[in-house]
């Protein structure tokens, strides 16, 4: 980091909160204060509801998922569009009509407020945790890649959110998110075509997508039913638009954007705007990891794109055999090198195979390099795993026999398990760390300025709807005396306050996850299918009353976390589970009151 990436990176930060809070002052009422005074344009609510949703992890993580595993994440958005259509035929138009301030309104028109009560906080639960995670995800990479202080970031983030979010409300937030997103796409855009032109002259476009491919790294589509893959068709198209259903149908952080709309015409329109472009616009997130990988293809990757953790295993007990490893892939990348090359200039079979082969043998260098890390910040971990590989190997006179292979089984979890520790999962380090030791100064700047507008967009829709949520759902329907709007206004703002602070503490007590992107689709699957069921079972489901629907939504809730805790599969499919399972139980316990009746 150089002036001019301070310059670049302080300029653009201060210009969006600045602006957020200059253009949207003087929000005096509800209407304005909550709901953005009902006059935002398509586009601002297209490009609001994309930059909610696009997140610093959506940058960090993504293109740590191409570089790792390649292209296939993308079907997890396939059923993105499909919801889209959904909202705009059935929840925008009765969202307007019943001129609602939050998505949960409309539950105690048609069952109850307990039922209304349960749903806001079901949500006020999972998104709580979500904006801890959308602050934290770029302050602990930032930190460690930078050598800031982890809390001290937690705070400027969650701080300058809470300045312009409590200043104007959701108008600041649809108006600070069109220029957020103006800077994520420049700088994107910025990173593709310098990556591409640090790949070597003689390797095209096109060569550098067959270079790819012969990784591994370009099946987009999978069609298996396998319910081990996280990502295949089958999950995008029904996991993913039950998740995107509920998600931008039921979540408040999605639902207060387009509410802002000035008419159905232009809510509709600027959906279907996030429709047509969040696939396209994954993709080329993606890409950027594939060409990242590409370039590392000529040019020497670490073994672990966290420093701070190799230097940690190079001071250890471990070193010799960590070094043996880096001499190992310094000798495989040699042959990755010539064979890429060679794969570039005559595309053959012979050289794609040869290719594969190579990546595979890295990945295991890369598995063993964590193993070896995780032993040298657990000493337990250590401990175990050599207990564990003795078991084994008494047990290795009958590799038929059940007891083999469970045993077997275990150990193969024993390594997955260090893959996923915080400071042996690199995949969410890769691309900040090929941004600050390869790309030019000043683009260094205005790149992390992208990861902080991404973090800031989000978390700025989250608070303001929780506050929103609390305020409305919460506080005005349970308290006993009318107030103005001012007061309404004022509470919002405090409750926006409130959930800023619960926000950045939640993002200093946070930890890694195995990716985090996948963290943060993992809490809202777990949430979003039952407030997806109550919402549908309130459109379409009229004899169901409110006594069936919260009962049903208890036990759905508990029965979908036990199916998560016992992993027994992927977890987008929670989404259709919860979805279904909570339709099914309203309307058994409806039926059974009613002959009971």
């Amino acid at each position: 980091m150089q002036a001019l990436d301070w310059t670049v990176l302080i300029g653009t930060l201060a210009a969006i909160v600045g602006y957020g809070t200059w253009k949207t002052r003087g929000s005096k009422n509800a209407e304005d204060y909550i709901r953005g005074g009902s006059t935002t344009k398509w586009w601002t609510i297209g490009l609001s509801v994309m930059a909610t949703q696009a997140s610093a992890i959506t940058f960090l993580s993504t293109t740590g998922q191409a570089f790792s595993d390649g292209m296939g994440f993308v079907q997890f958005y396939f059923g993105v569009p499909i919801a889209m259509v959904i909202i705009c035929m059935v929840f925008i138009p009765l969202y307007h009509k019943l001129k609602v301030y939050t998505a949960y309104e409309f539950l105690e028109n048609r069952f109850d407020l307990k039922t209304r009560s349960l749903t806001a906080i079901l949500f006020l639960i999972q998104r709580g945790l979500a904006a801890g995670i959308t602050i934290f995800a770029p302050a602990i990479i930032l930190s460690i890649v930078l050598g800031w202080n982890l809390v001290t970031l937690n705070i400027i983030i969650g701080a300058l959110v809470i300045i312009y979010t409590v200043s104007g409300g959701t108008k600041a937030v649809s108006v600070t998110q069109k220029q957020q997103m103006f800077v994520i796409f420049a700088g994107m855009f910025a990173a593709l075509f310098i990556t591409l032109d640090l790949i070597p002259d003689d390797i095209s476009f096109t060569s550098a997508l067959d270079i790819a491919g012969a990784s591994g790294r370009m099946e987009v589509l999978d069609f298996s039913f396998d319910l081990e893959n996280r990502y295949t068709i089958w999950t995008g198209i029904i996991g993913g638009s039950f998740l995107a259903l509920s998600y931008f149908g039921t979540d408040q952080s999605q639902v207060q954007r387009y509410l802002s709309g000035k008419s159905v015409k232009e809510m509709r329109w600027g959906m279907m705007f996030n429709g047509l472009l969040k696939v396209p616009m994954q993709f080329f997130i993606l890409l950027v990891g594939i060409m990242v990988f590409v370039f590392y293809q000529f040019n020497p990757a670490p073994l672990n794109f966290i420093d701070a953790s190799t230097e940690k295993v190079l001071a250890s007990e471990y070193s010799n055999e960590y070094k043996a490893l880096q001499d190992k892939q310094a000798v495989l990348f040699d042959q990755k090198k010539t064979v890429s090359l060679q794969l570039a200039k005559s595309y053959n079979v012979a050289d794609k195979k040869k290719l594969f082969r190579l990546d595979s043998i890295e990945k295991t260098y890369r598995a063993e390099s964590k193993y070896l890390i995780k032993r040298t910040i657990d000493p337990e971990y250590g401990k175990k795993h050599d207990a564990l590989t003795e078991e084994l190997a008494a047990l290795k006179t009958n590799p038929e026999s059940e007891a083999y292979k469970e045993k077997q089984a275990e150990l193969k979890s024993w390594y997955k398990e260090a893959a996923k520790d915080s400071e042996t999962n690199d995949r969410d380090y890769m691309f900040i760390s090929f941004i600050l030791k390869y790309l030019p100064h000043g683009l260094i700047g205005l790149l992390l300025a992208v990861i902080l507008s991404a973090a800031m967009s989000s978390t700025a829709s989250e608070i303001n709807a929780l506050a929103t949520i609390t305020s409305i759902d919460l506080y005005k329907r349970n308290l006993k005396e009318e107030k103005d709007d001012a007061h309404y206004v004022k509470a919002t703002k405090l409750f926006t306050l409130g959930w800023g602070i619960v926000a950045i503490i939640i993002a200093c007590f946070a930890s890694l996850a195995e990716n985090l992107i996948q963290l943060v689709n993992i809490i809202g699957s777990i949430f979003y299918g039952n407030v997806l069921g109550i919402f549908l079972l309130a459109f379409f489901f009229k004899k169901v009353k409110g006594n069936a629907v919260f009962t049903g939504a208890l036990i759905t809730q508990v029965l979908v976390i036990i199916i998560y805790y016992m992993k027994i599969m992927p977890f987008l499919w929670l989404n259709v589970v919860g979805c279904v399972l909570v339709i099914f139980l309203a309307t058994i316990l409806q039926a059974t009151q009613r002959k009971t009746a």
